[in-house]
């Protein structure tokens, strides 16, 4: 949520950001004027209330018609009290949809524009050259019985697959891996659940510009997380946190869910783009002071798993029209598919400032004074995508694929993947 203070003295850093957003810049008007109502109904109330008081003290010293008079007043003023209380709350409601609507205020340094005016920040190893025609991930992986998307879509439809064999392996692998690297940076591990409440979606943001891809369960009321960072997000929910305790690391194995709506036809072969896959998510509670360099921290983070799987990356600086509601700046790493020849994202960090906190009630006390926390998350490995890259970039004329260095001591010390 943003900063009312911002709305009512800084409207027009809002209405950039918005319009930077692409994103409906009349909604600050909107939320401007719910304001003023809302906190003009807000002193009507208080007025109100406080002479109903006064009119309750003097009935009780009142006598005879005085105090017929002053009942009759008293009565009165309770319908006076409960409309304005009424009147109110409908306009606090109004005010809180509004706002709720209204995305993060974008970051100065991110580039401006839509999805393709993203800024290279910086290339890391350099896309292999093959002396033979490379095969792309599902065919490596059906070759080495590690990938069935053909049983998987009779079993569950399209964009849907089975890891089998020595896929499971590598998936386990991955997790492994990530989660030592994590805990050995500080991290806390865990396994989050992946149902939530609307309560936490809402706070993360996912129900506004991304709930068309959002799982819900309608008889229950709950919703299937798209990534980890909502359920770690809203762990400290309506909590106020000791600034001595910041900052806080959590890294989340758990599996998520998406509907890819507006996907229609792209990456449908293989498993880039699925329904449901499992990843590693760090998420990290901050003083907003310290927002900034953790940013940075988690972007690092990410590259050092990248670097030690020896996958060739690119990391982007993406641009605001192509955040996501709660983020005012977000780091990509995409890595080097070389039969798409082209990168594509395997892991985001991104920076959300107080924005989620705000929504989800999560404060830190400093001294006499309490106020938003800063949150960020970042993917250190997105399994399906991950395992793209590997299979892709590390393999052989046949069929085989080399095992990275560091990926080994976790898949049995296994140097190479051999076709069955």
């Amino acid at each position: 949520m943003i900063d009312v203070q911002l709305l009512r003295h800084s409207p027009d850093v809002l209405r950039a950001s918005q319009r930077d957003r692409g994103e409906a810049v009349e909604l600050i008007d909107g939320a401007i004027d719910l304001d003023e109502r809302r906190r003009a109904a807000g002193t009507r109330f208080d007025d109100l209330r406080a002479q109903q008081k006064a009119i309750g003290r003097d009935v009780a010293k009142a006598q005879g018609d005085e105090k017929a008079r002053l009942l009759a007043t008293a009565k009165t003023l309770a319908d006076e009290v409960k409309a304005a209380q009424e009147e109110r709350d409908v306009v606090a409601a109004e005010f809180r949809a509004t706002v709720l609507h209204i995305s993060n205020v974008v970051n100065d340094a991110a580039p401006r524009g839509g999805e393709d005016d993203y800024r290279v920040i910086e290339e890391i190893g350099t896309p292999r050259t093959f002396d033979f025609e490379p095969r792309d991930h599902l065919e490596i992986g059906e070759l080495l019985g590690a990938i069935d998307v053909e049983r998987a879509a009779k079993v569950s439809g399209s964009r849907f697959y089975y890891l089998t064999g020595i896929g499971a392996q590598l998936e386990f692998a991955l997790v492994n891996m990530a989660m030592d690297l994590a805990i050995d940076a500080g991290f806390i591990p865990m396994v989050p659940p992946v149902l939530v409440k609307p309560s936490a979606m809402e706070g993360t943001g996912f129900l506004g510009q991304a709930a068309e891809n959002v799982y819900r369960i309608e008889q229950d009321d709950l919703y299937l997380v798209g990534t980890a960072e909502v359920p770690l997000a809203a762990y400290h929910s309506d909590e106020i946190l000791d600034v001595a305790s910041l900052p806080l690391r959590y890294a989340a194995f758990s599996s998520c869910f998406r509907r890819e709506a507006g996907t229609y036809g792209k990456d449908t072969r293989g498993i880039i783009r699925v329904h449901q896959f499992d990843k590693v998510e760090m998420f990290a509670f901050v003083d907003p002071a310290d927002a900034l360099a953790e940013h940075e921290r988690l972007l690092t983070w990410e590259k050092h798993m990248l670097d030690l799987l020896e996958v060739p990356y690119r990391v982007i600086d993406v641009a605001t029209g192509d955040l996501g509601a709660s983020a005012t700046r977000k780091f990509d790493c995409e890595a080097w598919i070389p039969t798409q020849g082209k990168y594509r994202e395997v892991t985001s960090a991104s920076n959300c400032t107080e924005f989620q906190a705000r929504r989800l009630g999560i404060r830190y006390r400093k001294g006499e004074n309490t106020a938003p926390v800063a949150t960020l998350n970042g993917t250190l490995c997105a399994i399906p995508r991950t395992i793209v890259a590997i299979l892709e970039n590390h393999q052989n004329a046949d069929g085989s694929v080399n095992v990275p260095e560091a990926l080994r001591p976790y898949l049995r010390h296994r140097t190479t993947l051999t076709p069955l």
